[in-house]
């Protein structure tokens, strides 16, 4: 099964991240050993971007609750762990000084 947006082919994650930007995420995150003209260019690109699309780190913020929200539990694996029976908290009262 092949999956399409916008008539655009997603066959990554990476192709779904780039795709929901509208950027592709090296440009905001960078890469590793890029040098330090290959970064000032790359944050260039990244500010040229945001004047022309003010809106676009909101719509980053949505799509990643949005993420959240749908896929939290596959995404983060939480397993809420119990307290031992019968060990209560100590209180600082009454502690020497």
């Amino acid at each position: 099964m092949r999956t399409y947006i916008g008539g655009h082919q997603a066959v990554s994650v990476n192709d779904f991240i780039e795709l929901a930007l509208g950027t592709p995420p090296e440009l905001w995150l960078g890469e590793e050993g890029e040098t330090e003209e290959e970064r000032a260019a790359r944050l260039d690109a990244a500010r040229d971007i945001l004047a022309d699309n003010p809106e676009l780190p909101d719509d980053v913020a949505r799509i990643a609750a949005e993420v959240i929200e749908a896929h939290a539990p596959e995404l983060f694996n939480v397993v809420p762990l119990a307290r031992p029976a019968g060990r209560r908290r100590s209180s600082r009262k009454g502690a020497a000084a």
